[in-house]
């Protein structure tokens, strides 16, 4: 079965991303990312999947997973009737990892942990206990906090007991068709980080993936969770709220930096997003000194959106729907 490519994104603000997710059943969801995952399984049983590894699970079970490594976990019941199957999830990047380490002496063993994790590692019972003891820390609402918890946690992991799961033959990651579109897919994703204020046309984005617009257009949906047009206006309407709590500028002046040439589109799109004015944004932040945390980043209890099933089918409108989102805010 073909890996389902997951894009995971880390918040603005952040270093690593935690997720929580509480579900009655964990469903079977062979997929991959390029970043390292550790997770954590509670009150769960079932069966682990990690590249070519096929193992059962229960109760509290810690994974570390390596880049680009298939995987899924697939609950079979909950030992805790009625309460929900829980897993919570670190993803970070091996060169944040290895920047830490380089510039920190106390975190040098982060790299050994990254050789170590090549074959996925689980994890025993002492190191487990350890990160549950941790997920209040791990969950909480400041980046700051969350991202301490993460540096001990994988601290810790790096002088801990760890049985390897895939052979060696799975260390390659995966499959070449799958890396062949997540590298088709990266390319895209980089053009519209580099060039999200620029009026961009949908048949360059074809050009660098090397697909007809249809094709980019089913790719983009079912890997990212949403339309490029979707996908560019957040871009923008990011780049905007910074510039709000971070400049002086005027705001039709950072509309236009942001690639909105319409300012009442701007004001229709920022509303929309977040739920107030680009002008009201800014008064929150002049005076309260903070600006509301809804809408910036991802919270912990928010999964990346391409797993999501109610996402992965294109819009009954198809190519029309991209390239009408595109030109309404070029």
């Amino acid at each position: 079965m073909k890996p389902q490519y997951e894009r995971v994104t880390i918040p603005d603000g952040c270093s690593v991303r935690v997720y929580r997710r509480q579900i009655a059943q964990i469903p079977f969801e062979w997929h991959h990312h390029p970043e390292y995952e550790l997770t954590l399984t509670m009150n769960s049983r079932g069966r682990r999947f990690v590249g070519d590894h096929i193992g059962e699970y229960a109760c509290d079970d810690l994974v570390l997973v390596p880049p680009d490594m298939p995987h899924t976990w697939a609950s079979s019941e909950s030992p805790i009737a009625n309460e929900p199957q829980v897993a919570i999830v670190v993803w970070f990047s091996g060169d944040w990892v290895r920047r830490v380490a380089d510039c920190c002496p106390e975190f040098a063993p982060l790299r050994s942990l990254l050789r170590r994790a090549a074959p996925g590692l689980h994890f025993s019972e002492g190191a487990t206990a350890a990160m549950r003891s941790r997920v209040p820390a791990l969950l909480d609402g400041a980046p700051r906090t969350r991202l301490a918890a993460v540096l001990d946690t994988l601290a810790a992991l790096a002088e801990a007991q760890a049985q390897p799961l895939a052979s060696p033959t799975a260390h390659g990651g995966v499959a070449p068709g799958t890396a062949v579109d997540a590298e088709r897919l990266n390319r895209v994703l980089d053009l519209l980080d580099r060039r999200f204020a620029e009026p961009l046309r949908i048949a360059e984005l074809c050009a660098v993936a090397n697909l007809s617009e249809r094709s980019l257009h089913r790719y983009f949906v079912r890997h990212v969770g949403e339309s490029v047009g979707r996908y560019l206006s957040r871009l923008r309407i990011a780049y905007a709220t910074r510039q709000l709590t971070d400049t002086a500028w005027p705001v039709a002046v950072i509309a236009a930096k942001a690639g909105f040439p319409n300012l009442a589109n701007f004001n229709r799109q920022f509303l929309a997003a977040r739920g107030m004015t680009p002008g009201a944004w800014r008064r929150c932040f002049e005076t309260q000194g903070q600006v509301p945390s809804s809408g910036l980043s991802p919270g912990v209890e928010t999964r990346p959106t391409s797993l999501e099933k109610d996402l992965r089918t294109p819009h009954p409108s198809g190519v029309k729907d991209t390239i009408g989102k595109l030109s309404s805010i070029d």
